[in-house]
């Protein structure tokens, strides 16, 4: 390993360490696959992007012209799934023709992190635009609808021409964003519950319903409070008729705002009881009302992300903990947000948090435009160009395991902050993805391929200089090594990540 991987950028902003170099020590560990038990199957669709409704009013941005956007997206998967939701989506509005008016000025508070109450124009051209974009990338939609400051004929006339429109590339409607928060912003909070939270999102749904006969729909796409969740399975079976429901939805943010200093690489790279927690949640939720469950938005840190935390390398190493934990636990998939810096600001009162700790910091101007904007957005604009961010390339090394079935395994990497899946691929090839989240220790691993006697090994890398790296890559090795006995006797670096395939 060169000295260069063994670097460490100096970051005074976030106190990390100053550039120099690790003796490095590293730790034994061993993995294998428990016999007789296999898990689930990750589905072909499982990598994600959420966006803002907002994004809509410029009906170039998801559009068949928008080339660059168009290849970082299939870059990132061949079939994802597009989430349109966000703040904004409770300011959005139907504009189907040039004089159509928006809905009369919301009666809402303004409260620090919640969307500028201003509307957004979606146009029946915005909606054709998509769907040509969504053709041209092989991605599906789950298009995000106002519960907020809508109408049910309002919302009716949207969906009938958005599933005309879209097709089959329509998964499904998701009426309301994080209606866990309405008591906050947009609705009384002695009123507001689960129970008149459904009674709202039904009238609403059976009016799509009327006029969308096989329309399918999630819920209750919720910002933090996963018990929601329950709440609503136990009372499904009360509702007489209910709308076809696919997917049970929630948000993550690992934490917030940018200024949070609990908001760091350490706590993002070691910290997933919440993760846990929530996965257990709602997965029994979904299976208790028969539907699949969805992470449909989130990221490393909320209102915008954290410079020198959501957009280096240690993002990447997260997304793809992250999205493979959820999978382990039967998710359809994950959407990780982002979009252009506006709407992003716009969604979460009209300005980043991350931007203020720069200036803050003495850092303006050129220099912070070297930032993508969001700080955490998967895919960032820099001078016109489309690029790929850390965090997607994490995202994208997970999606290696799409329609992959998911295999127990028993590892002990010691001291070292390191994870690992196996999965059986649909190949038939036996996979390995390890993830070394730790900042100094290599991980110097046996891996144990069971019945597989020989055989060659081919290896993929998901690495970047250093953990504050404005970089990510993934590369393939051009050594490939031999299975002996089974087993294979590797190192993976710390701050990086590899997949093993049996071929």
């Amino acid at each position: 390993m060169n000295a260069s991987r063994r670097s460490f950028l100096s970051t005074a902003l976030l106190g990390l360490p100053a550039a120099r170099i690790f003796a490095q020590s590293t730790a034994p560990a061993t993995l294998s696959i428990q016999q007789g038990e296999t898990g689930p199957t990750i589905p072909q669709d499982f990598v994600g992007l959420s966006y803002e409704v907002q994004q809509l009013t410029d009906p170039t941005f998801f559009s068949l012209a928008n080339h660059g956007l168009i290849a970082q997206f299939r870059a990132l998967s061949h079939s994802g799934v597009l989430r349109l939701g966000g703040n904004t989506s409770e300011f959005a509005y139907w504009k189907p023709t040039a004089d159509t008016q928006p809905p009369s000025a919301p009666n809402v508070k303004t409260v620090v992190g919640h969307s500028v109450a201003q509307f957004y124009p979606v146009t029946p051209q915005a909606i054709r635009n998509l769907a040509a974009f969504l053709r041209a990338t092989g991605w599906t939609c789950l298009y995000g609808m106002n519960l907020g400051t809508n109408t049910p004929a309002r919302a009716a006339e949207e969906a009938a021409f958005v599933a005309k429109t879209l097709g089959n590339r329509l998964q499904y409607f998701q009426i309301g964003n994080e209606v866990d928060l309405f008591d906050k912003h947009i609705r009384d909070p002695k009123t507001w519950s689960v129970k008149e939270y459904l009674k709202e999102w039904l009238a609403i749904a059976r009016a799509i319903v009327a006029v969308v006969p096989n329309a399918k729909f999630g819920i209750p796409d919720v910002a933090s409070k996963i018990d929601w969740l329950k709440e609503v399975a136990t009372l499904w079976p009360t509702i007489p008729n209910p709308p076809h429901v696919t997917t049970l939805s929630h948000h993550y943010y690992f934490g917030g705002p940018a200024t949070n200093p609990k908001v760091n690489i350490p706590a993002l790279l070691s910290d997933k009881s919440k993760v846990i927690h929530d996965a257990k949640v709602a997965s029994a939720a979904a299976a208790k009302m028969g539907v699949r469950v969805r992470m449909t938005e989130g990221n490393t840190c909320y209102r915008g992300g954290k410079p020198g935390v959501s957009d280096v390398f240690a993002s990447a190493l997260w997304a793809a903990d992250y999205a493979l934990t959820l999978a382990s636990f039967g998710y359809s998939g994950v959407n990780l947000h982002g979009g252009t810096g506006k709407s992003v600001a716009n969604s979460v009162g009209g300005f980043l948090p991350g931007d203020i700790m720069l200036k803050e910091a003495g850092i303006s101007g050129a220099d912070i435009q070297k930032h993508p904007h969001p700080f955490y957005t998967p895919i960032a604009t820099f001078n016109g160009k489309y690029v790929a961010e850390p965090v997607s390339y994490g995202l994208r090394f997970a999606g290696l395991f799409s329609g992959a079935t998911l295999l127990p395994v028993d590892f002990n990497p010691g001291p070292v902050n390191a994870t690992a899946y196996a999965a059986k691929l649909p190949s038939t090839h036996l996979s390995f993805i390890v993830i070394n989240k730790d900042a100094t220790q290599d991980l110097n691993l046996t891996l144990n391929f069971g019945k597989a006697r020989s055989g060659v090994v081919l290896q993929e890398m998901l690495s970047a200089p250093s953990l504050e790296a404005r970089e990510a890559h993934i590369t393939r090795s051009p050594k490939l090594p031999h299975l002996k006995d089974g087993k294979l006797i590797a190192t993976v670096p710390y701050a990086t990540a590899i997949r093993f395939t049996l071929t």
